[in-house]
């Protein structure tokens, strides 16, 4: 994958930036409301699959891996990996016997849905304490942040054919 890597001096601060903030933000919010899976065995990576898993669940091992630009063969080992451990489970569509279905066992959803709802009231009370003003400002700085997020599945895409 070619990445173009002329970008002048303000650009570049704005880049260091956007990824010290949203590093911090993630870092922060997994200190204080915890995260799902510490001290399990369960990669990073795989923890981020739990979790769409848990938000999605009938998921297909396809979307699952567009969802989280991954691709599918590495998603199928962790399917592989995770249900060997119990914290996954797979049924083939009952449409087309080819797709594999995702849940997770009624004990990880609770654990994802607790780690989930923790931080949901974490943030929700942080953005208490901002002005009206300040929380509009977060949102249409959000609709930017997820512009970049498309540009960049867009180039992923294109390097990926």
């Amino acid at each position: 994958m070619e990445i173009v890597a002329a970008v002048d001096t303000p650009d570049r601060e704005l880049v260091g930036r956007l990824l010290r903030t949203f590093g911090r933000f993630r870092r922060q919010t997994g200190r204080l409301a915890g995260r799902s899976f510490d001290g399990s065995g369960v990669s990073t990576s795989q923890a981020e699959f739990l979790r769409l898993v848990g938000r999605n669940p009938g998921i297909s091992v396809k979307e699952a891996a567009g969802e989280l630009g991954l691709a599918p063969n590495s998603v199928s080992t962790f399917v592989t990996a995770l249900v060997q451990a119990n914290l996954l489970e797979r049924q083939s569509d009952s449409e087309d016997r080819r797709v594999m279905r995702l849940s997770l066992p009624a004990p990880v959803q609770q654990r994802v849905d607790e780690t989930r709802r923790r931080h949901h009231d974490l943030i929700a009370t942080a953005l208490t304490e901002l002005t009206r003003e300040e929380r509009d400002e977060l949102v249409r700085g959000l609709a930017v942040v997820n512009k970049v997020s498309d540009i960049l599945h867009r180039q992923e895409t294109r390097a990926n054919k």
